[in-house]
Formats: structure tokens, C-alpha cells, sequence
């Protein structure tokens, strides 16, 4: 079944694998990709990432982007945290149950970039030389005071 939400505390990676590894069918590869957050961008230590997500429209797109392209494969599903994590710490999970290994990590890829552009997040991240606006893209804009 598809699932996607906006999440504050850590996922039991382990417990989600083990569900999604149930009445596989004809499906023999989970993927699972899973986004920490960096201790060091652009050559400067970070101290932490404030994610905040605008609710409800964040959980409705995480759906969506989920239900859309769970099409073709046994089963996606993503969890995005919110709040402030430290380097380190989990951030995004993304996992996709599929036929071929080939097929997994291409939906998988596929879920997070839509992730990334169209779900609004946004993140704050604090570090040695400022706090700084990060998009999609990675792009990093300083904050202003």
C-alpha cells in the first residue's frame, strides 16, 4: 500500500522493510534511499537543518508525487521529518518495492527529485558561516536578518 507522510521523530527503517518485504508477488527488489543531514557544506561545519513544511498542502504533494508513481511498481513509500535535526540524522526516507532492481532505483530517483522540487519544505541551515535558504536544487541563499 502506498504511504507518505510528514514525520517529526526517526522511522524504523527496519520495520518498514520488513513490511513492504510481505506478499511480494512477482516483486524481488526494495530500494531504499535514505538523505542524512551533512556535517560540513561548502567547506564550512554545519551545526544544524530547520525543516518546516507547509501543512496540509506538504502531505497532500507527498501523496500525489506517491500515489503517481507507485504506478508500474509493487509499492512506494516516503517519509520526510520535520523540525530541527543535526548532522547525521535522518532527514528523507525513501523506499520503492518493484520487479527488477532497474526499475526500483529508477522510481526511486524519480520519487526523490519530485520530492525535492514540488513538496514545500523548506530548510534552514545553520551553520559556521550563517544560516542560509536551501531549494531544491541545492541551491543556497543567505538569510537575511
Amino acid at each position: 500500500m502506498p504511504e507518505a507522510s510528514i514525520i517529526k521523530g526517526k522511522l524504523d527503517v527496519g520495520e518498514v522493510i520488513g513490511e513492504m518485504s510481505e506478499n511480494t508477488g512477482s516483486e524481488g527488489a526494495i530500494v531504499m534511499f535514505l538523505g542524512i543531514v551533512k556535517g560540513v557544506v561548502d567547506g564550512k561545519k554545519v551545526f544544524k537543518l530547520k525543516y518546516e513544511a507547509y501543512e496540509p498542502l506538504a502531505s497532500r504533494t507527498l501523496k500525489k508525487i506517491v500515489r503517481e508513481e507507485s504506478k508500474g511498481v509493487g509499492e512506494v513509500r516516503v517519509y520526510h521529518r520535520v523540525g530541527v535535526l543535526t548532522p547525521g540524522e535522518h532527514a528523507v526516507y525513501v523506499f520503492v518495492r518493484a520487479g527488477s532492481r532497474a526499475k526500483a532505483f529508477e522510481t526511486a530517483r524519480k520519487v526523490l527529485e519530485r520530492v525535492k522540487h514540488e513538496v514545500p519544505i523548506y530548510k534552514l541551515e545553520v551553520r559556521e558561516d550563517g544560516e542560509f535558504w536551501v531549494i531544491g536544487d541545492n541551491s543556497r541563499y543567505r538569510k537575511r536578518k
